[in-house]
């Protein structure tokens, strides 16, 4: 038997041995391979237990189990009564410290290192022995929010500012891990650059390459600030920020501490990366919002206005602000108008109002109040308003986060009052336009009288309008005469010399800000040279000069010749200029501003008296009546003093044939003014008063007397501003489509859903019929990017693949 088992255990063996010599070679190797890998697994745990018992032996935390986070349902909790939907949660995870005995008189005396933990071992284990273990590296052990202002190091790399979540482990609001976690348990290449694209659409530290972490980090390392970063790292840095926010203030309401510090940083980010992405710009701007919103005091439109970015939709905190006010029946404040100019969707300002941003500003704050008065009052429209939170990160897929503001309408569905509003911002541009020329050629002149002069008065910095003020002042009894370059040094003085565009704006700005002047080069008179004189006058402010009528031209004109005619005998004395004075209060066929002028064109004309020959070619128009009141007029003049001497009597010769008149009927009307008779020929009384009314009624005669006074007076041509390249402000249509079915897409834009209650008020404000107006939308995005805006009946679903491609 033992013979035949001998056998057969050799058989067995032979047979083993057999087949193990017909199994490739290649299956040998791979089962080698599979025995090795699974001897490493074997090791590693057993290394791992050895760990975990070393750190329970010496007193230190075991890892908390974190399987019984919060789910997303327990994370978007109860709503109060003006936030519809908030995050609440109740944390769960206590922080453990380890117990620890007395320490010995010999730890005592020790000073800790704090990076350093001081643990103590079981006294019956190793007697009166401590021991000293390194703290966790940034990035180990617990997430923990890094606060503002403070640095971490990862993987070698000092990043400072702080606002970041650092650590192993942490879960976000749906349960999956966080993506703006920063774990120095992952691995990161020796190089990255934070200017190559890395990232995908929804980016997670954890699931981003080795590379594109260094590059993270780098960026990160460098301040935060670079330019061209690629997009997706700054998303995954404000997907910490969202987080903080959003989900944090649930569990610690004392968070909201640190909004005021993350509303600055978003502005900040802002600044740098709003105009490259335009969904960055949506994402920040909404957290912004919200930040601005939550627990926010009724009546914002009494509020100053946050420094809030543009989107594609207006910020919801205006939206807020404006609903209010039109609830209220309340004047919209001019800043809170401001405000909803400059952040309306799709409105591109001209470039007066981006280049000379402070100047625009205050310029449609004057001409709001101007036009408007208190404010322009808003209608309570029938669409409500509703802020839903959009968040970027993927922590929050599921989350519906929102606001409610009860019966607030939206007044986004309106397009009338920002229309008024647009207007207004239009003239004010184009008040503004010469400035934004004169500072886009020469950046310095912002500050120089010549680009002052292109300004409104209202418009000077404080060292001007001092300046104006003190040459208001010093106008005793309402009128000064100064040579024009002394009256440029008052202002300030100019590099430049002063031509004739130089003193029109010189006569506009002073014109604006209350002070007339003569001659009036703003309709036609000669401009003066630097040395010539100008009387500046008190006028009521930003009224225009008074030569705009026919009456006034005959005046002055009369007035040009009187200066003439006195000047003949060589003097203009004051009787005769006071004669004059007393003659201007009598045309009572002109309003009191026309007369105010006349005064200082008097004056103006004692200081640079007329020639007879600068005056001949005025003459020549002139009707035959005309020319006989005119002449009439000169004969009353020139004995105005009680004596006509003989220069007078030749000049007076030269004046009536200048006029076409016949000089013999000098003497004759002498003779009768000076005789109180009626002059030969004549079958009216004479005299001054005479003349002016014959005058008042030959322009009431014919309307050609006027258009050739008209022409008579002006010595020079006004020329009309250069031509500049025509920049509207208007609302850029979305997807090529009306005013109307743009501000409808802006407003769906503004939700993942409408109920079809809402759209049809929105659509009844805005004057659409709803299936309509959705249906040429449609057709617009499918011709734009192949896909529809909107889905469904009732809800009706915005498309976000399309949201994001408006976006872009």
């Amino acid at each position: 038997m033992a013979r035949k088992g001998s056998g057969s255990a050799l058989w067995v063996l032979g047979g083993i041995v057999l087949t193990i010599a017909l199994v490739p070679r290649v299956v040998w190797i791979g089962l080698g391979v599979i025995a090795a890998i699974a001897l490493a697994i074997y090791g590693y745990l057993k290394w791992q237990a050895g760990q975990e018992s070393k750190q329970s032996q010496a007193g230190l935390p075991t890892p908390v189990d974190t399987t019984h986070e919060p789910t997303l349902a327990e994370l978007m909790g109860s709503q109060s009564q003006k936030v519809r939907s908030k995050p609440q949660l109740n944390p769960t995870r206590s922080t453990a410290t380890p117990s620890r005995a007395a320490p010995s008189l010999k730890a005592a005396a020790r000073v800790p290192d704090p990076e350093f933990y001081t643990a103590r071992l079981d006294s019956q284990t190793v007697s009166e022995r401590d021991f000293t273990l390194p703290k966790p590296f940034d990035g180990f052990g617990d997430a923990r929010w890094v606060p503002a202002g403070q640095a971490v190091k990862i993987s070698g790399l000092d990043l400072p500012g702080g606002m970041l979540y650092v650590g192993a482990r942490l879960k976000a609001a749906n349960g999956s891990a966080e993506p703006s976690l920063i774990s120095g348990q992952l691995n990161v290449a020796r190089h990255g650059d934070f200017r190559e694209r890395h990232t995908n659409y929804w980016p997670s530290y954890a699931e981003i390459s080795a590379t594109a972490r260094r590059a993270y980090l780098g960026w990160l390392a460098e301040g935060r600030s670079h330019p061209e970063c690629d997009i997706g790292l700054v998303f995954l840095f404000f997907y910490g920020l969202e987080r903080r926010v959003i989900l944090d203030t649930v569990k610690d309401p004392s968070i909201k501490a640190e909004w005021p510090t993350i509303a600055a940083e978003l502005r900040r980010l802002l600044s740098i990366y709003g105009e490259r992405s335009g969904s960055f710009r949506r994402y920040a701007g909404e957290l912004l919002s919200w930040i601005e919103l939550e627990g926010s005091p009724s009546k914002l439109y009494l509020q100053p206005v946050p420094e809030l970015p543009q989107a594609y939709e207006l910020p919801a905190y205006l939206r807020v602000a404006l609903g209010e006010a039109a609830v209220d029946r309340a004047p919209v404040p001019a800043e809170l108008a401001l405000a909803w100019v400059k952040l309306n969707p799709g409105t591109y300002l001209r470039t007066a109002a981006t280049r000379c941003p402070e100047e625009f500003e205050r310029l449609f704050i004057q001409r709001y109040h101007e036009i408007l008065g208190a404010g322009l009052v808003l209608p309570k429209n029938r669409t409500k308003l509703k802020f839903i939170y959009q968040a970027a990160s993927s922590g929050f897929q599921g989350a519906k986060i929102s606001l409610s503001f009860g019966d607030l309408p939206d007044i986004t569905a309106l397009t009338a009052p920002i229309r008024t509003l647009l207007e207004i911002a239009n003239q004010c541009t184009d008040e503004l336009g010469a400035f934004s020329r004169l500072v886009g050629k020469d950046p310095e002149a912002r500050t120089s009288l010549d680009g002052l002069l292109q300004l409104p008065a209202t418009l000077w910095p404080p060292e001007g309008q001092a300046r104006l003020e003190t040459l208001k002042s010093s106008m005793q009894a309402g009128m000064l005469t100064r040579r024009l370059d002394e009256v440029v040094d008052a202002l300030g003085g100019s590099s430049q010399p002063f031509n004739r565009d130089r003193t029109r704006a010189l006569a506009r700005t002073l014109e604006a800000a209350g002070i007339g002047m003569e001659p009036d080069v703003l309709t036609g008179a000669r401009a003066p040279n630097a040395s010539d004189p100008v009387v500046l006058f008190a006028q009521p402010a930003g009224e225009s000069g008074a030569a705009d009528t026919s009456a006034y031209q005959t005046a002055a004109l009369t007035l040009q010749l009187a200066s003439a005619v006195a000047q003949a005998d060589g003097s203009f004395n004051n009787h005769e200029a006071e004669h004059l004075r007393q003659e201007i209060e009598h045309w009572n066929h002109l309003t009191p501003r026309s007369r105010q002028r006349l005064h200082a064109h008097l004056a103006w004309l004692t200081a640079a008296p007329m020639t007879l020959a600068s005056l001949k070619k005025k003459l020549d128009p002139l009707e035959t009546k005309a020319k006989e009141a005119v002449a009439t007029f000169m004969a009353t003049l020139a004995q105005s003093d009680g004596v006509v001497s003989p220069e007078e009597v030749k000049f007076l010769e030269k004046v009536y044939k200048a006029l076409g008149v016949d000089p013999k009927r000098v003497f004759s009307d002498i003779h009768a003014v000076g005789t109180g008779s009626p002059a030969p020929s004549r079958t009216a009384k004479v005299g001054f008063h005479l003349d002016a009314e014959r005058i008042a009624a030959l322009e009431k005669d014919t309307a050609r007397v006027s258009a050739l006074l008209s022409e008579i007076f002006t010595e020079e041509e006004v020329s009309p501003p250069p031509p500049v390249a025509v920049e509207p402000i208007e609302e850029e249509g979305l997807l090529g489509l009306d005013e109307a079915h743009t501000a409808l897409v802006r407003l769906l834009l503004s939700r993942p859903q409408w109920s079809r209650a809402e759209l049809e008020d929105a659509a009844s404000d805005l004057e659409l019929m709803l299936d309509g107006a959705l249906e040429q939308v449609n057709d617009a995005s499918f011709e734009a990017y192949g896909l529809p805006l909107s889905e469904g009946e009732d809800p009706i679903d915005i498309n976000a693949e399309v949201v994001e491609k408006i976006e872009q």
